[in-house]
């Protein structure tokens, strides 16, 4: 045994010594606990060892070494990339491991992958967790935001870990047991749904100020800092005030103008849009932040279009208090909307699968250490502890309240970006699903009416029960 270490001496393994499962195990090993770490590349190990790790923890270069250093029942954490590694790791592990042994799985799986692995080593009695773990590489060494979801009875053999190492709000740690199988990883997706949807929102916050409103980068940075005094204080717009501030060093120009105006995505926005439409829930706020950052990524064609395409010039915009204030309450309401979206596909999940989500409890561990980390999440805690079976989180007192009280700031918003051609498709968004949300007549009954005339789909009529079928007559040569 490596360090001397006896066989059943260590609390916890950790597989994958890349940053984020180097940081989490040492995360561990602060807190007391004996973490055994292990890389399937031994590299990666031993640079995890050199980097002045805490005491408790202990590197390992042979899987079977590592697996008979865990106490019983063993657990073993997985912190790699999602897919055929995590299917590699269980095909290696799962031999060498017995009835009652934890797996869990932090990485970013596919919750249906989760339910399938839950399920294949449930057969052979090994319990399976799927951890969602928000917050990056400082959210790992120092406390994340945890979603474990996989068998309530098993919970609390690793309940003491997790809960001692995520981020505490207030004193309550940021990880509460979410549900069965595939929760754990679900609510994550969504998570990270609702995180593309806020930044793109920040992203077009900073379109209206300085396209719309002529505003300086530095003007722009000093307005997000003070918002963050506010109701929107969070980790997002605590950092956005950071980056306007920044300066690049080549240039001296402000380094946000310096970056290619092009955004990546590692597919957890994407499979949430797809999720939604699957489960019959509007999340046209996170497809909308997904597509914009498709969009960013056609530069060529961007160029050819605006050089060939005209631009309208709009209005002129007085820019004074009374602006930037009608700005903070667009960005606030259109972050209600889609928290509101977020929440309603949980709620479809939750009756899909059968799973014990507390939507308070969800919202409440997202408070601290994740990157949607704001004080506006103790509001919707407060909303589901007040009513669990609300429909629709706009439906709350206080968010109602705020939207329509806010309302007419964001229709004012949404209508001088397009007076001006900037692009605001999550605004946008949100300004539809709020018309659509409360609007008597949709359109439906046409669309219903073209479906049954040429594929005999049928309608309902609103005069009686039942499902109709109408012989249509060609009034007009087609």
């Amino acid at each position: 045994m490596k360090n001397g270490m006896k066989n059943g001496t260590m609390d916890i393994g950790v597989i994958g010594m890349g940053v984020m499962g180097s940081n989490l195990a040492f995360n561990m090993a602060d807190h007391g606990f004996q973490v055994a770490g292990w890389n399937r590349t031994p590299d990666m190990t031993e640079d995890a060892a050199k980097r002045n790790p805490p005491a408790n923890f202990h590197p390992f270069y042979d899987l079977k070494e590592f697996i008979g250093s865990l106490k019983k029942p063993r657990r073993v954490f997985l912190m790699i990339a999602a897919g055929e590694p995590v299917d590699w790791a269980i095909g290696e592990i799962a031999p060498l491991l017995e009835a009652g042994d934890i797996i869990l799985d932090g990485g970013n799986s596919f919750y249906e992958d989760t339910r399938r692995r839950h399920n294949a080593l449930k057969e052979k009695n090994i319990c399976y967790f799927g951890v969602g773990v928000s917050g990056g590489e400082k959210g790992a060494r120092l406390g994340p935001a945890i979603m474990p979801g996989g068998d309530r009875s098993a919970y609390e053999s690793v309940r003491p870990i997790l809960e001692g190492i995520a981020a505490c709000a207030g004193e309550e740690p940021c990880c509460t047991y979410i549900g069965e199988d595939g929760a754990g990883h679900y609510v994550k997706m969504v998570h990270n749904g609702i995180e593309y949807a806020d930044m793109q929102l920040i992203a077009e916050t900073y379109l209206i100020l300085k396209h719309v409103g002529g505003l300086s980068n530095a003007r722009i940075g000093e307005i997000f800092h003070a918002w963050n005094s506010g109701e929107l204080r969070s980790y997002l717009i605590g950092i956005t005030a950071d980056i306007f501030a920044e300066v690049d060093e080549e240039t001296g120009a402000a380094l946000v103008d310096i970056i290619v105006d092009r955004a990546g995505q590692k597919g957890t926005g994407r499979w949430t849009s797809l999720e939604a439409l699957a489960r019959g829930v509007d999340l046209s706020m996170i497809s909308a932040a997904c597509n914009a950052r498709v969009l960013s990524n056609l530069t060529e064609e961007r160029a050819h279009a605006g050089a060939v395409m005209m631009a309208p010039e709009g209005a002129a915009v007085t820019v004074d208090a009374d602006f930037i204030e009608a700005v903070r309450r667009s960005l606030y309401t259109a972050k209600i909307v889609a928290y509101a979206q977020g929440f309603s596909l949980y709620r479809a999940a939750k009756e899909e699968f059968g799973w014990s989500l507390d939507f308070g409890k969800i919202a409440s561990i997202f408070r601290a250490g994740c990157i949607i980390q704001a004080e506006f999440l103790q509001r919707i805690t407060d909303a589901y502890e007040k009513e669990p079976n609300l429909k629709n989180l706009m439906f709350d007192d206080f968010f109602l309240s705020s939207i329509n009280g806010n309302m007419a700031s964001l229709r004012r918003m949404v209508c001088l970006a397009v007076e001006r051609g900037v692009p605001i498709p999550a605004f946008s968004a949100a300004m539809q699903y709020i018309d659509a949300f409360r609007s008597p007549q949709l359109g439906a009954n046409l669309i219903q009416a073209q479906r049954d005339y040429f594929g005999a789909h049928t309608f309902e009529r609103v005069d009686k029960e039942g499902s109709f079928h109408h012989v249509w007559q060609e009034h007009y040569e087609k």
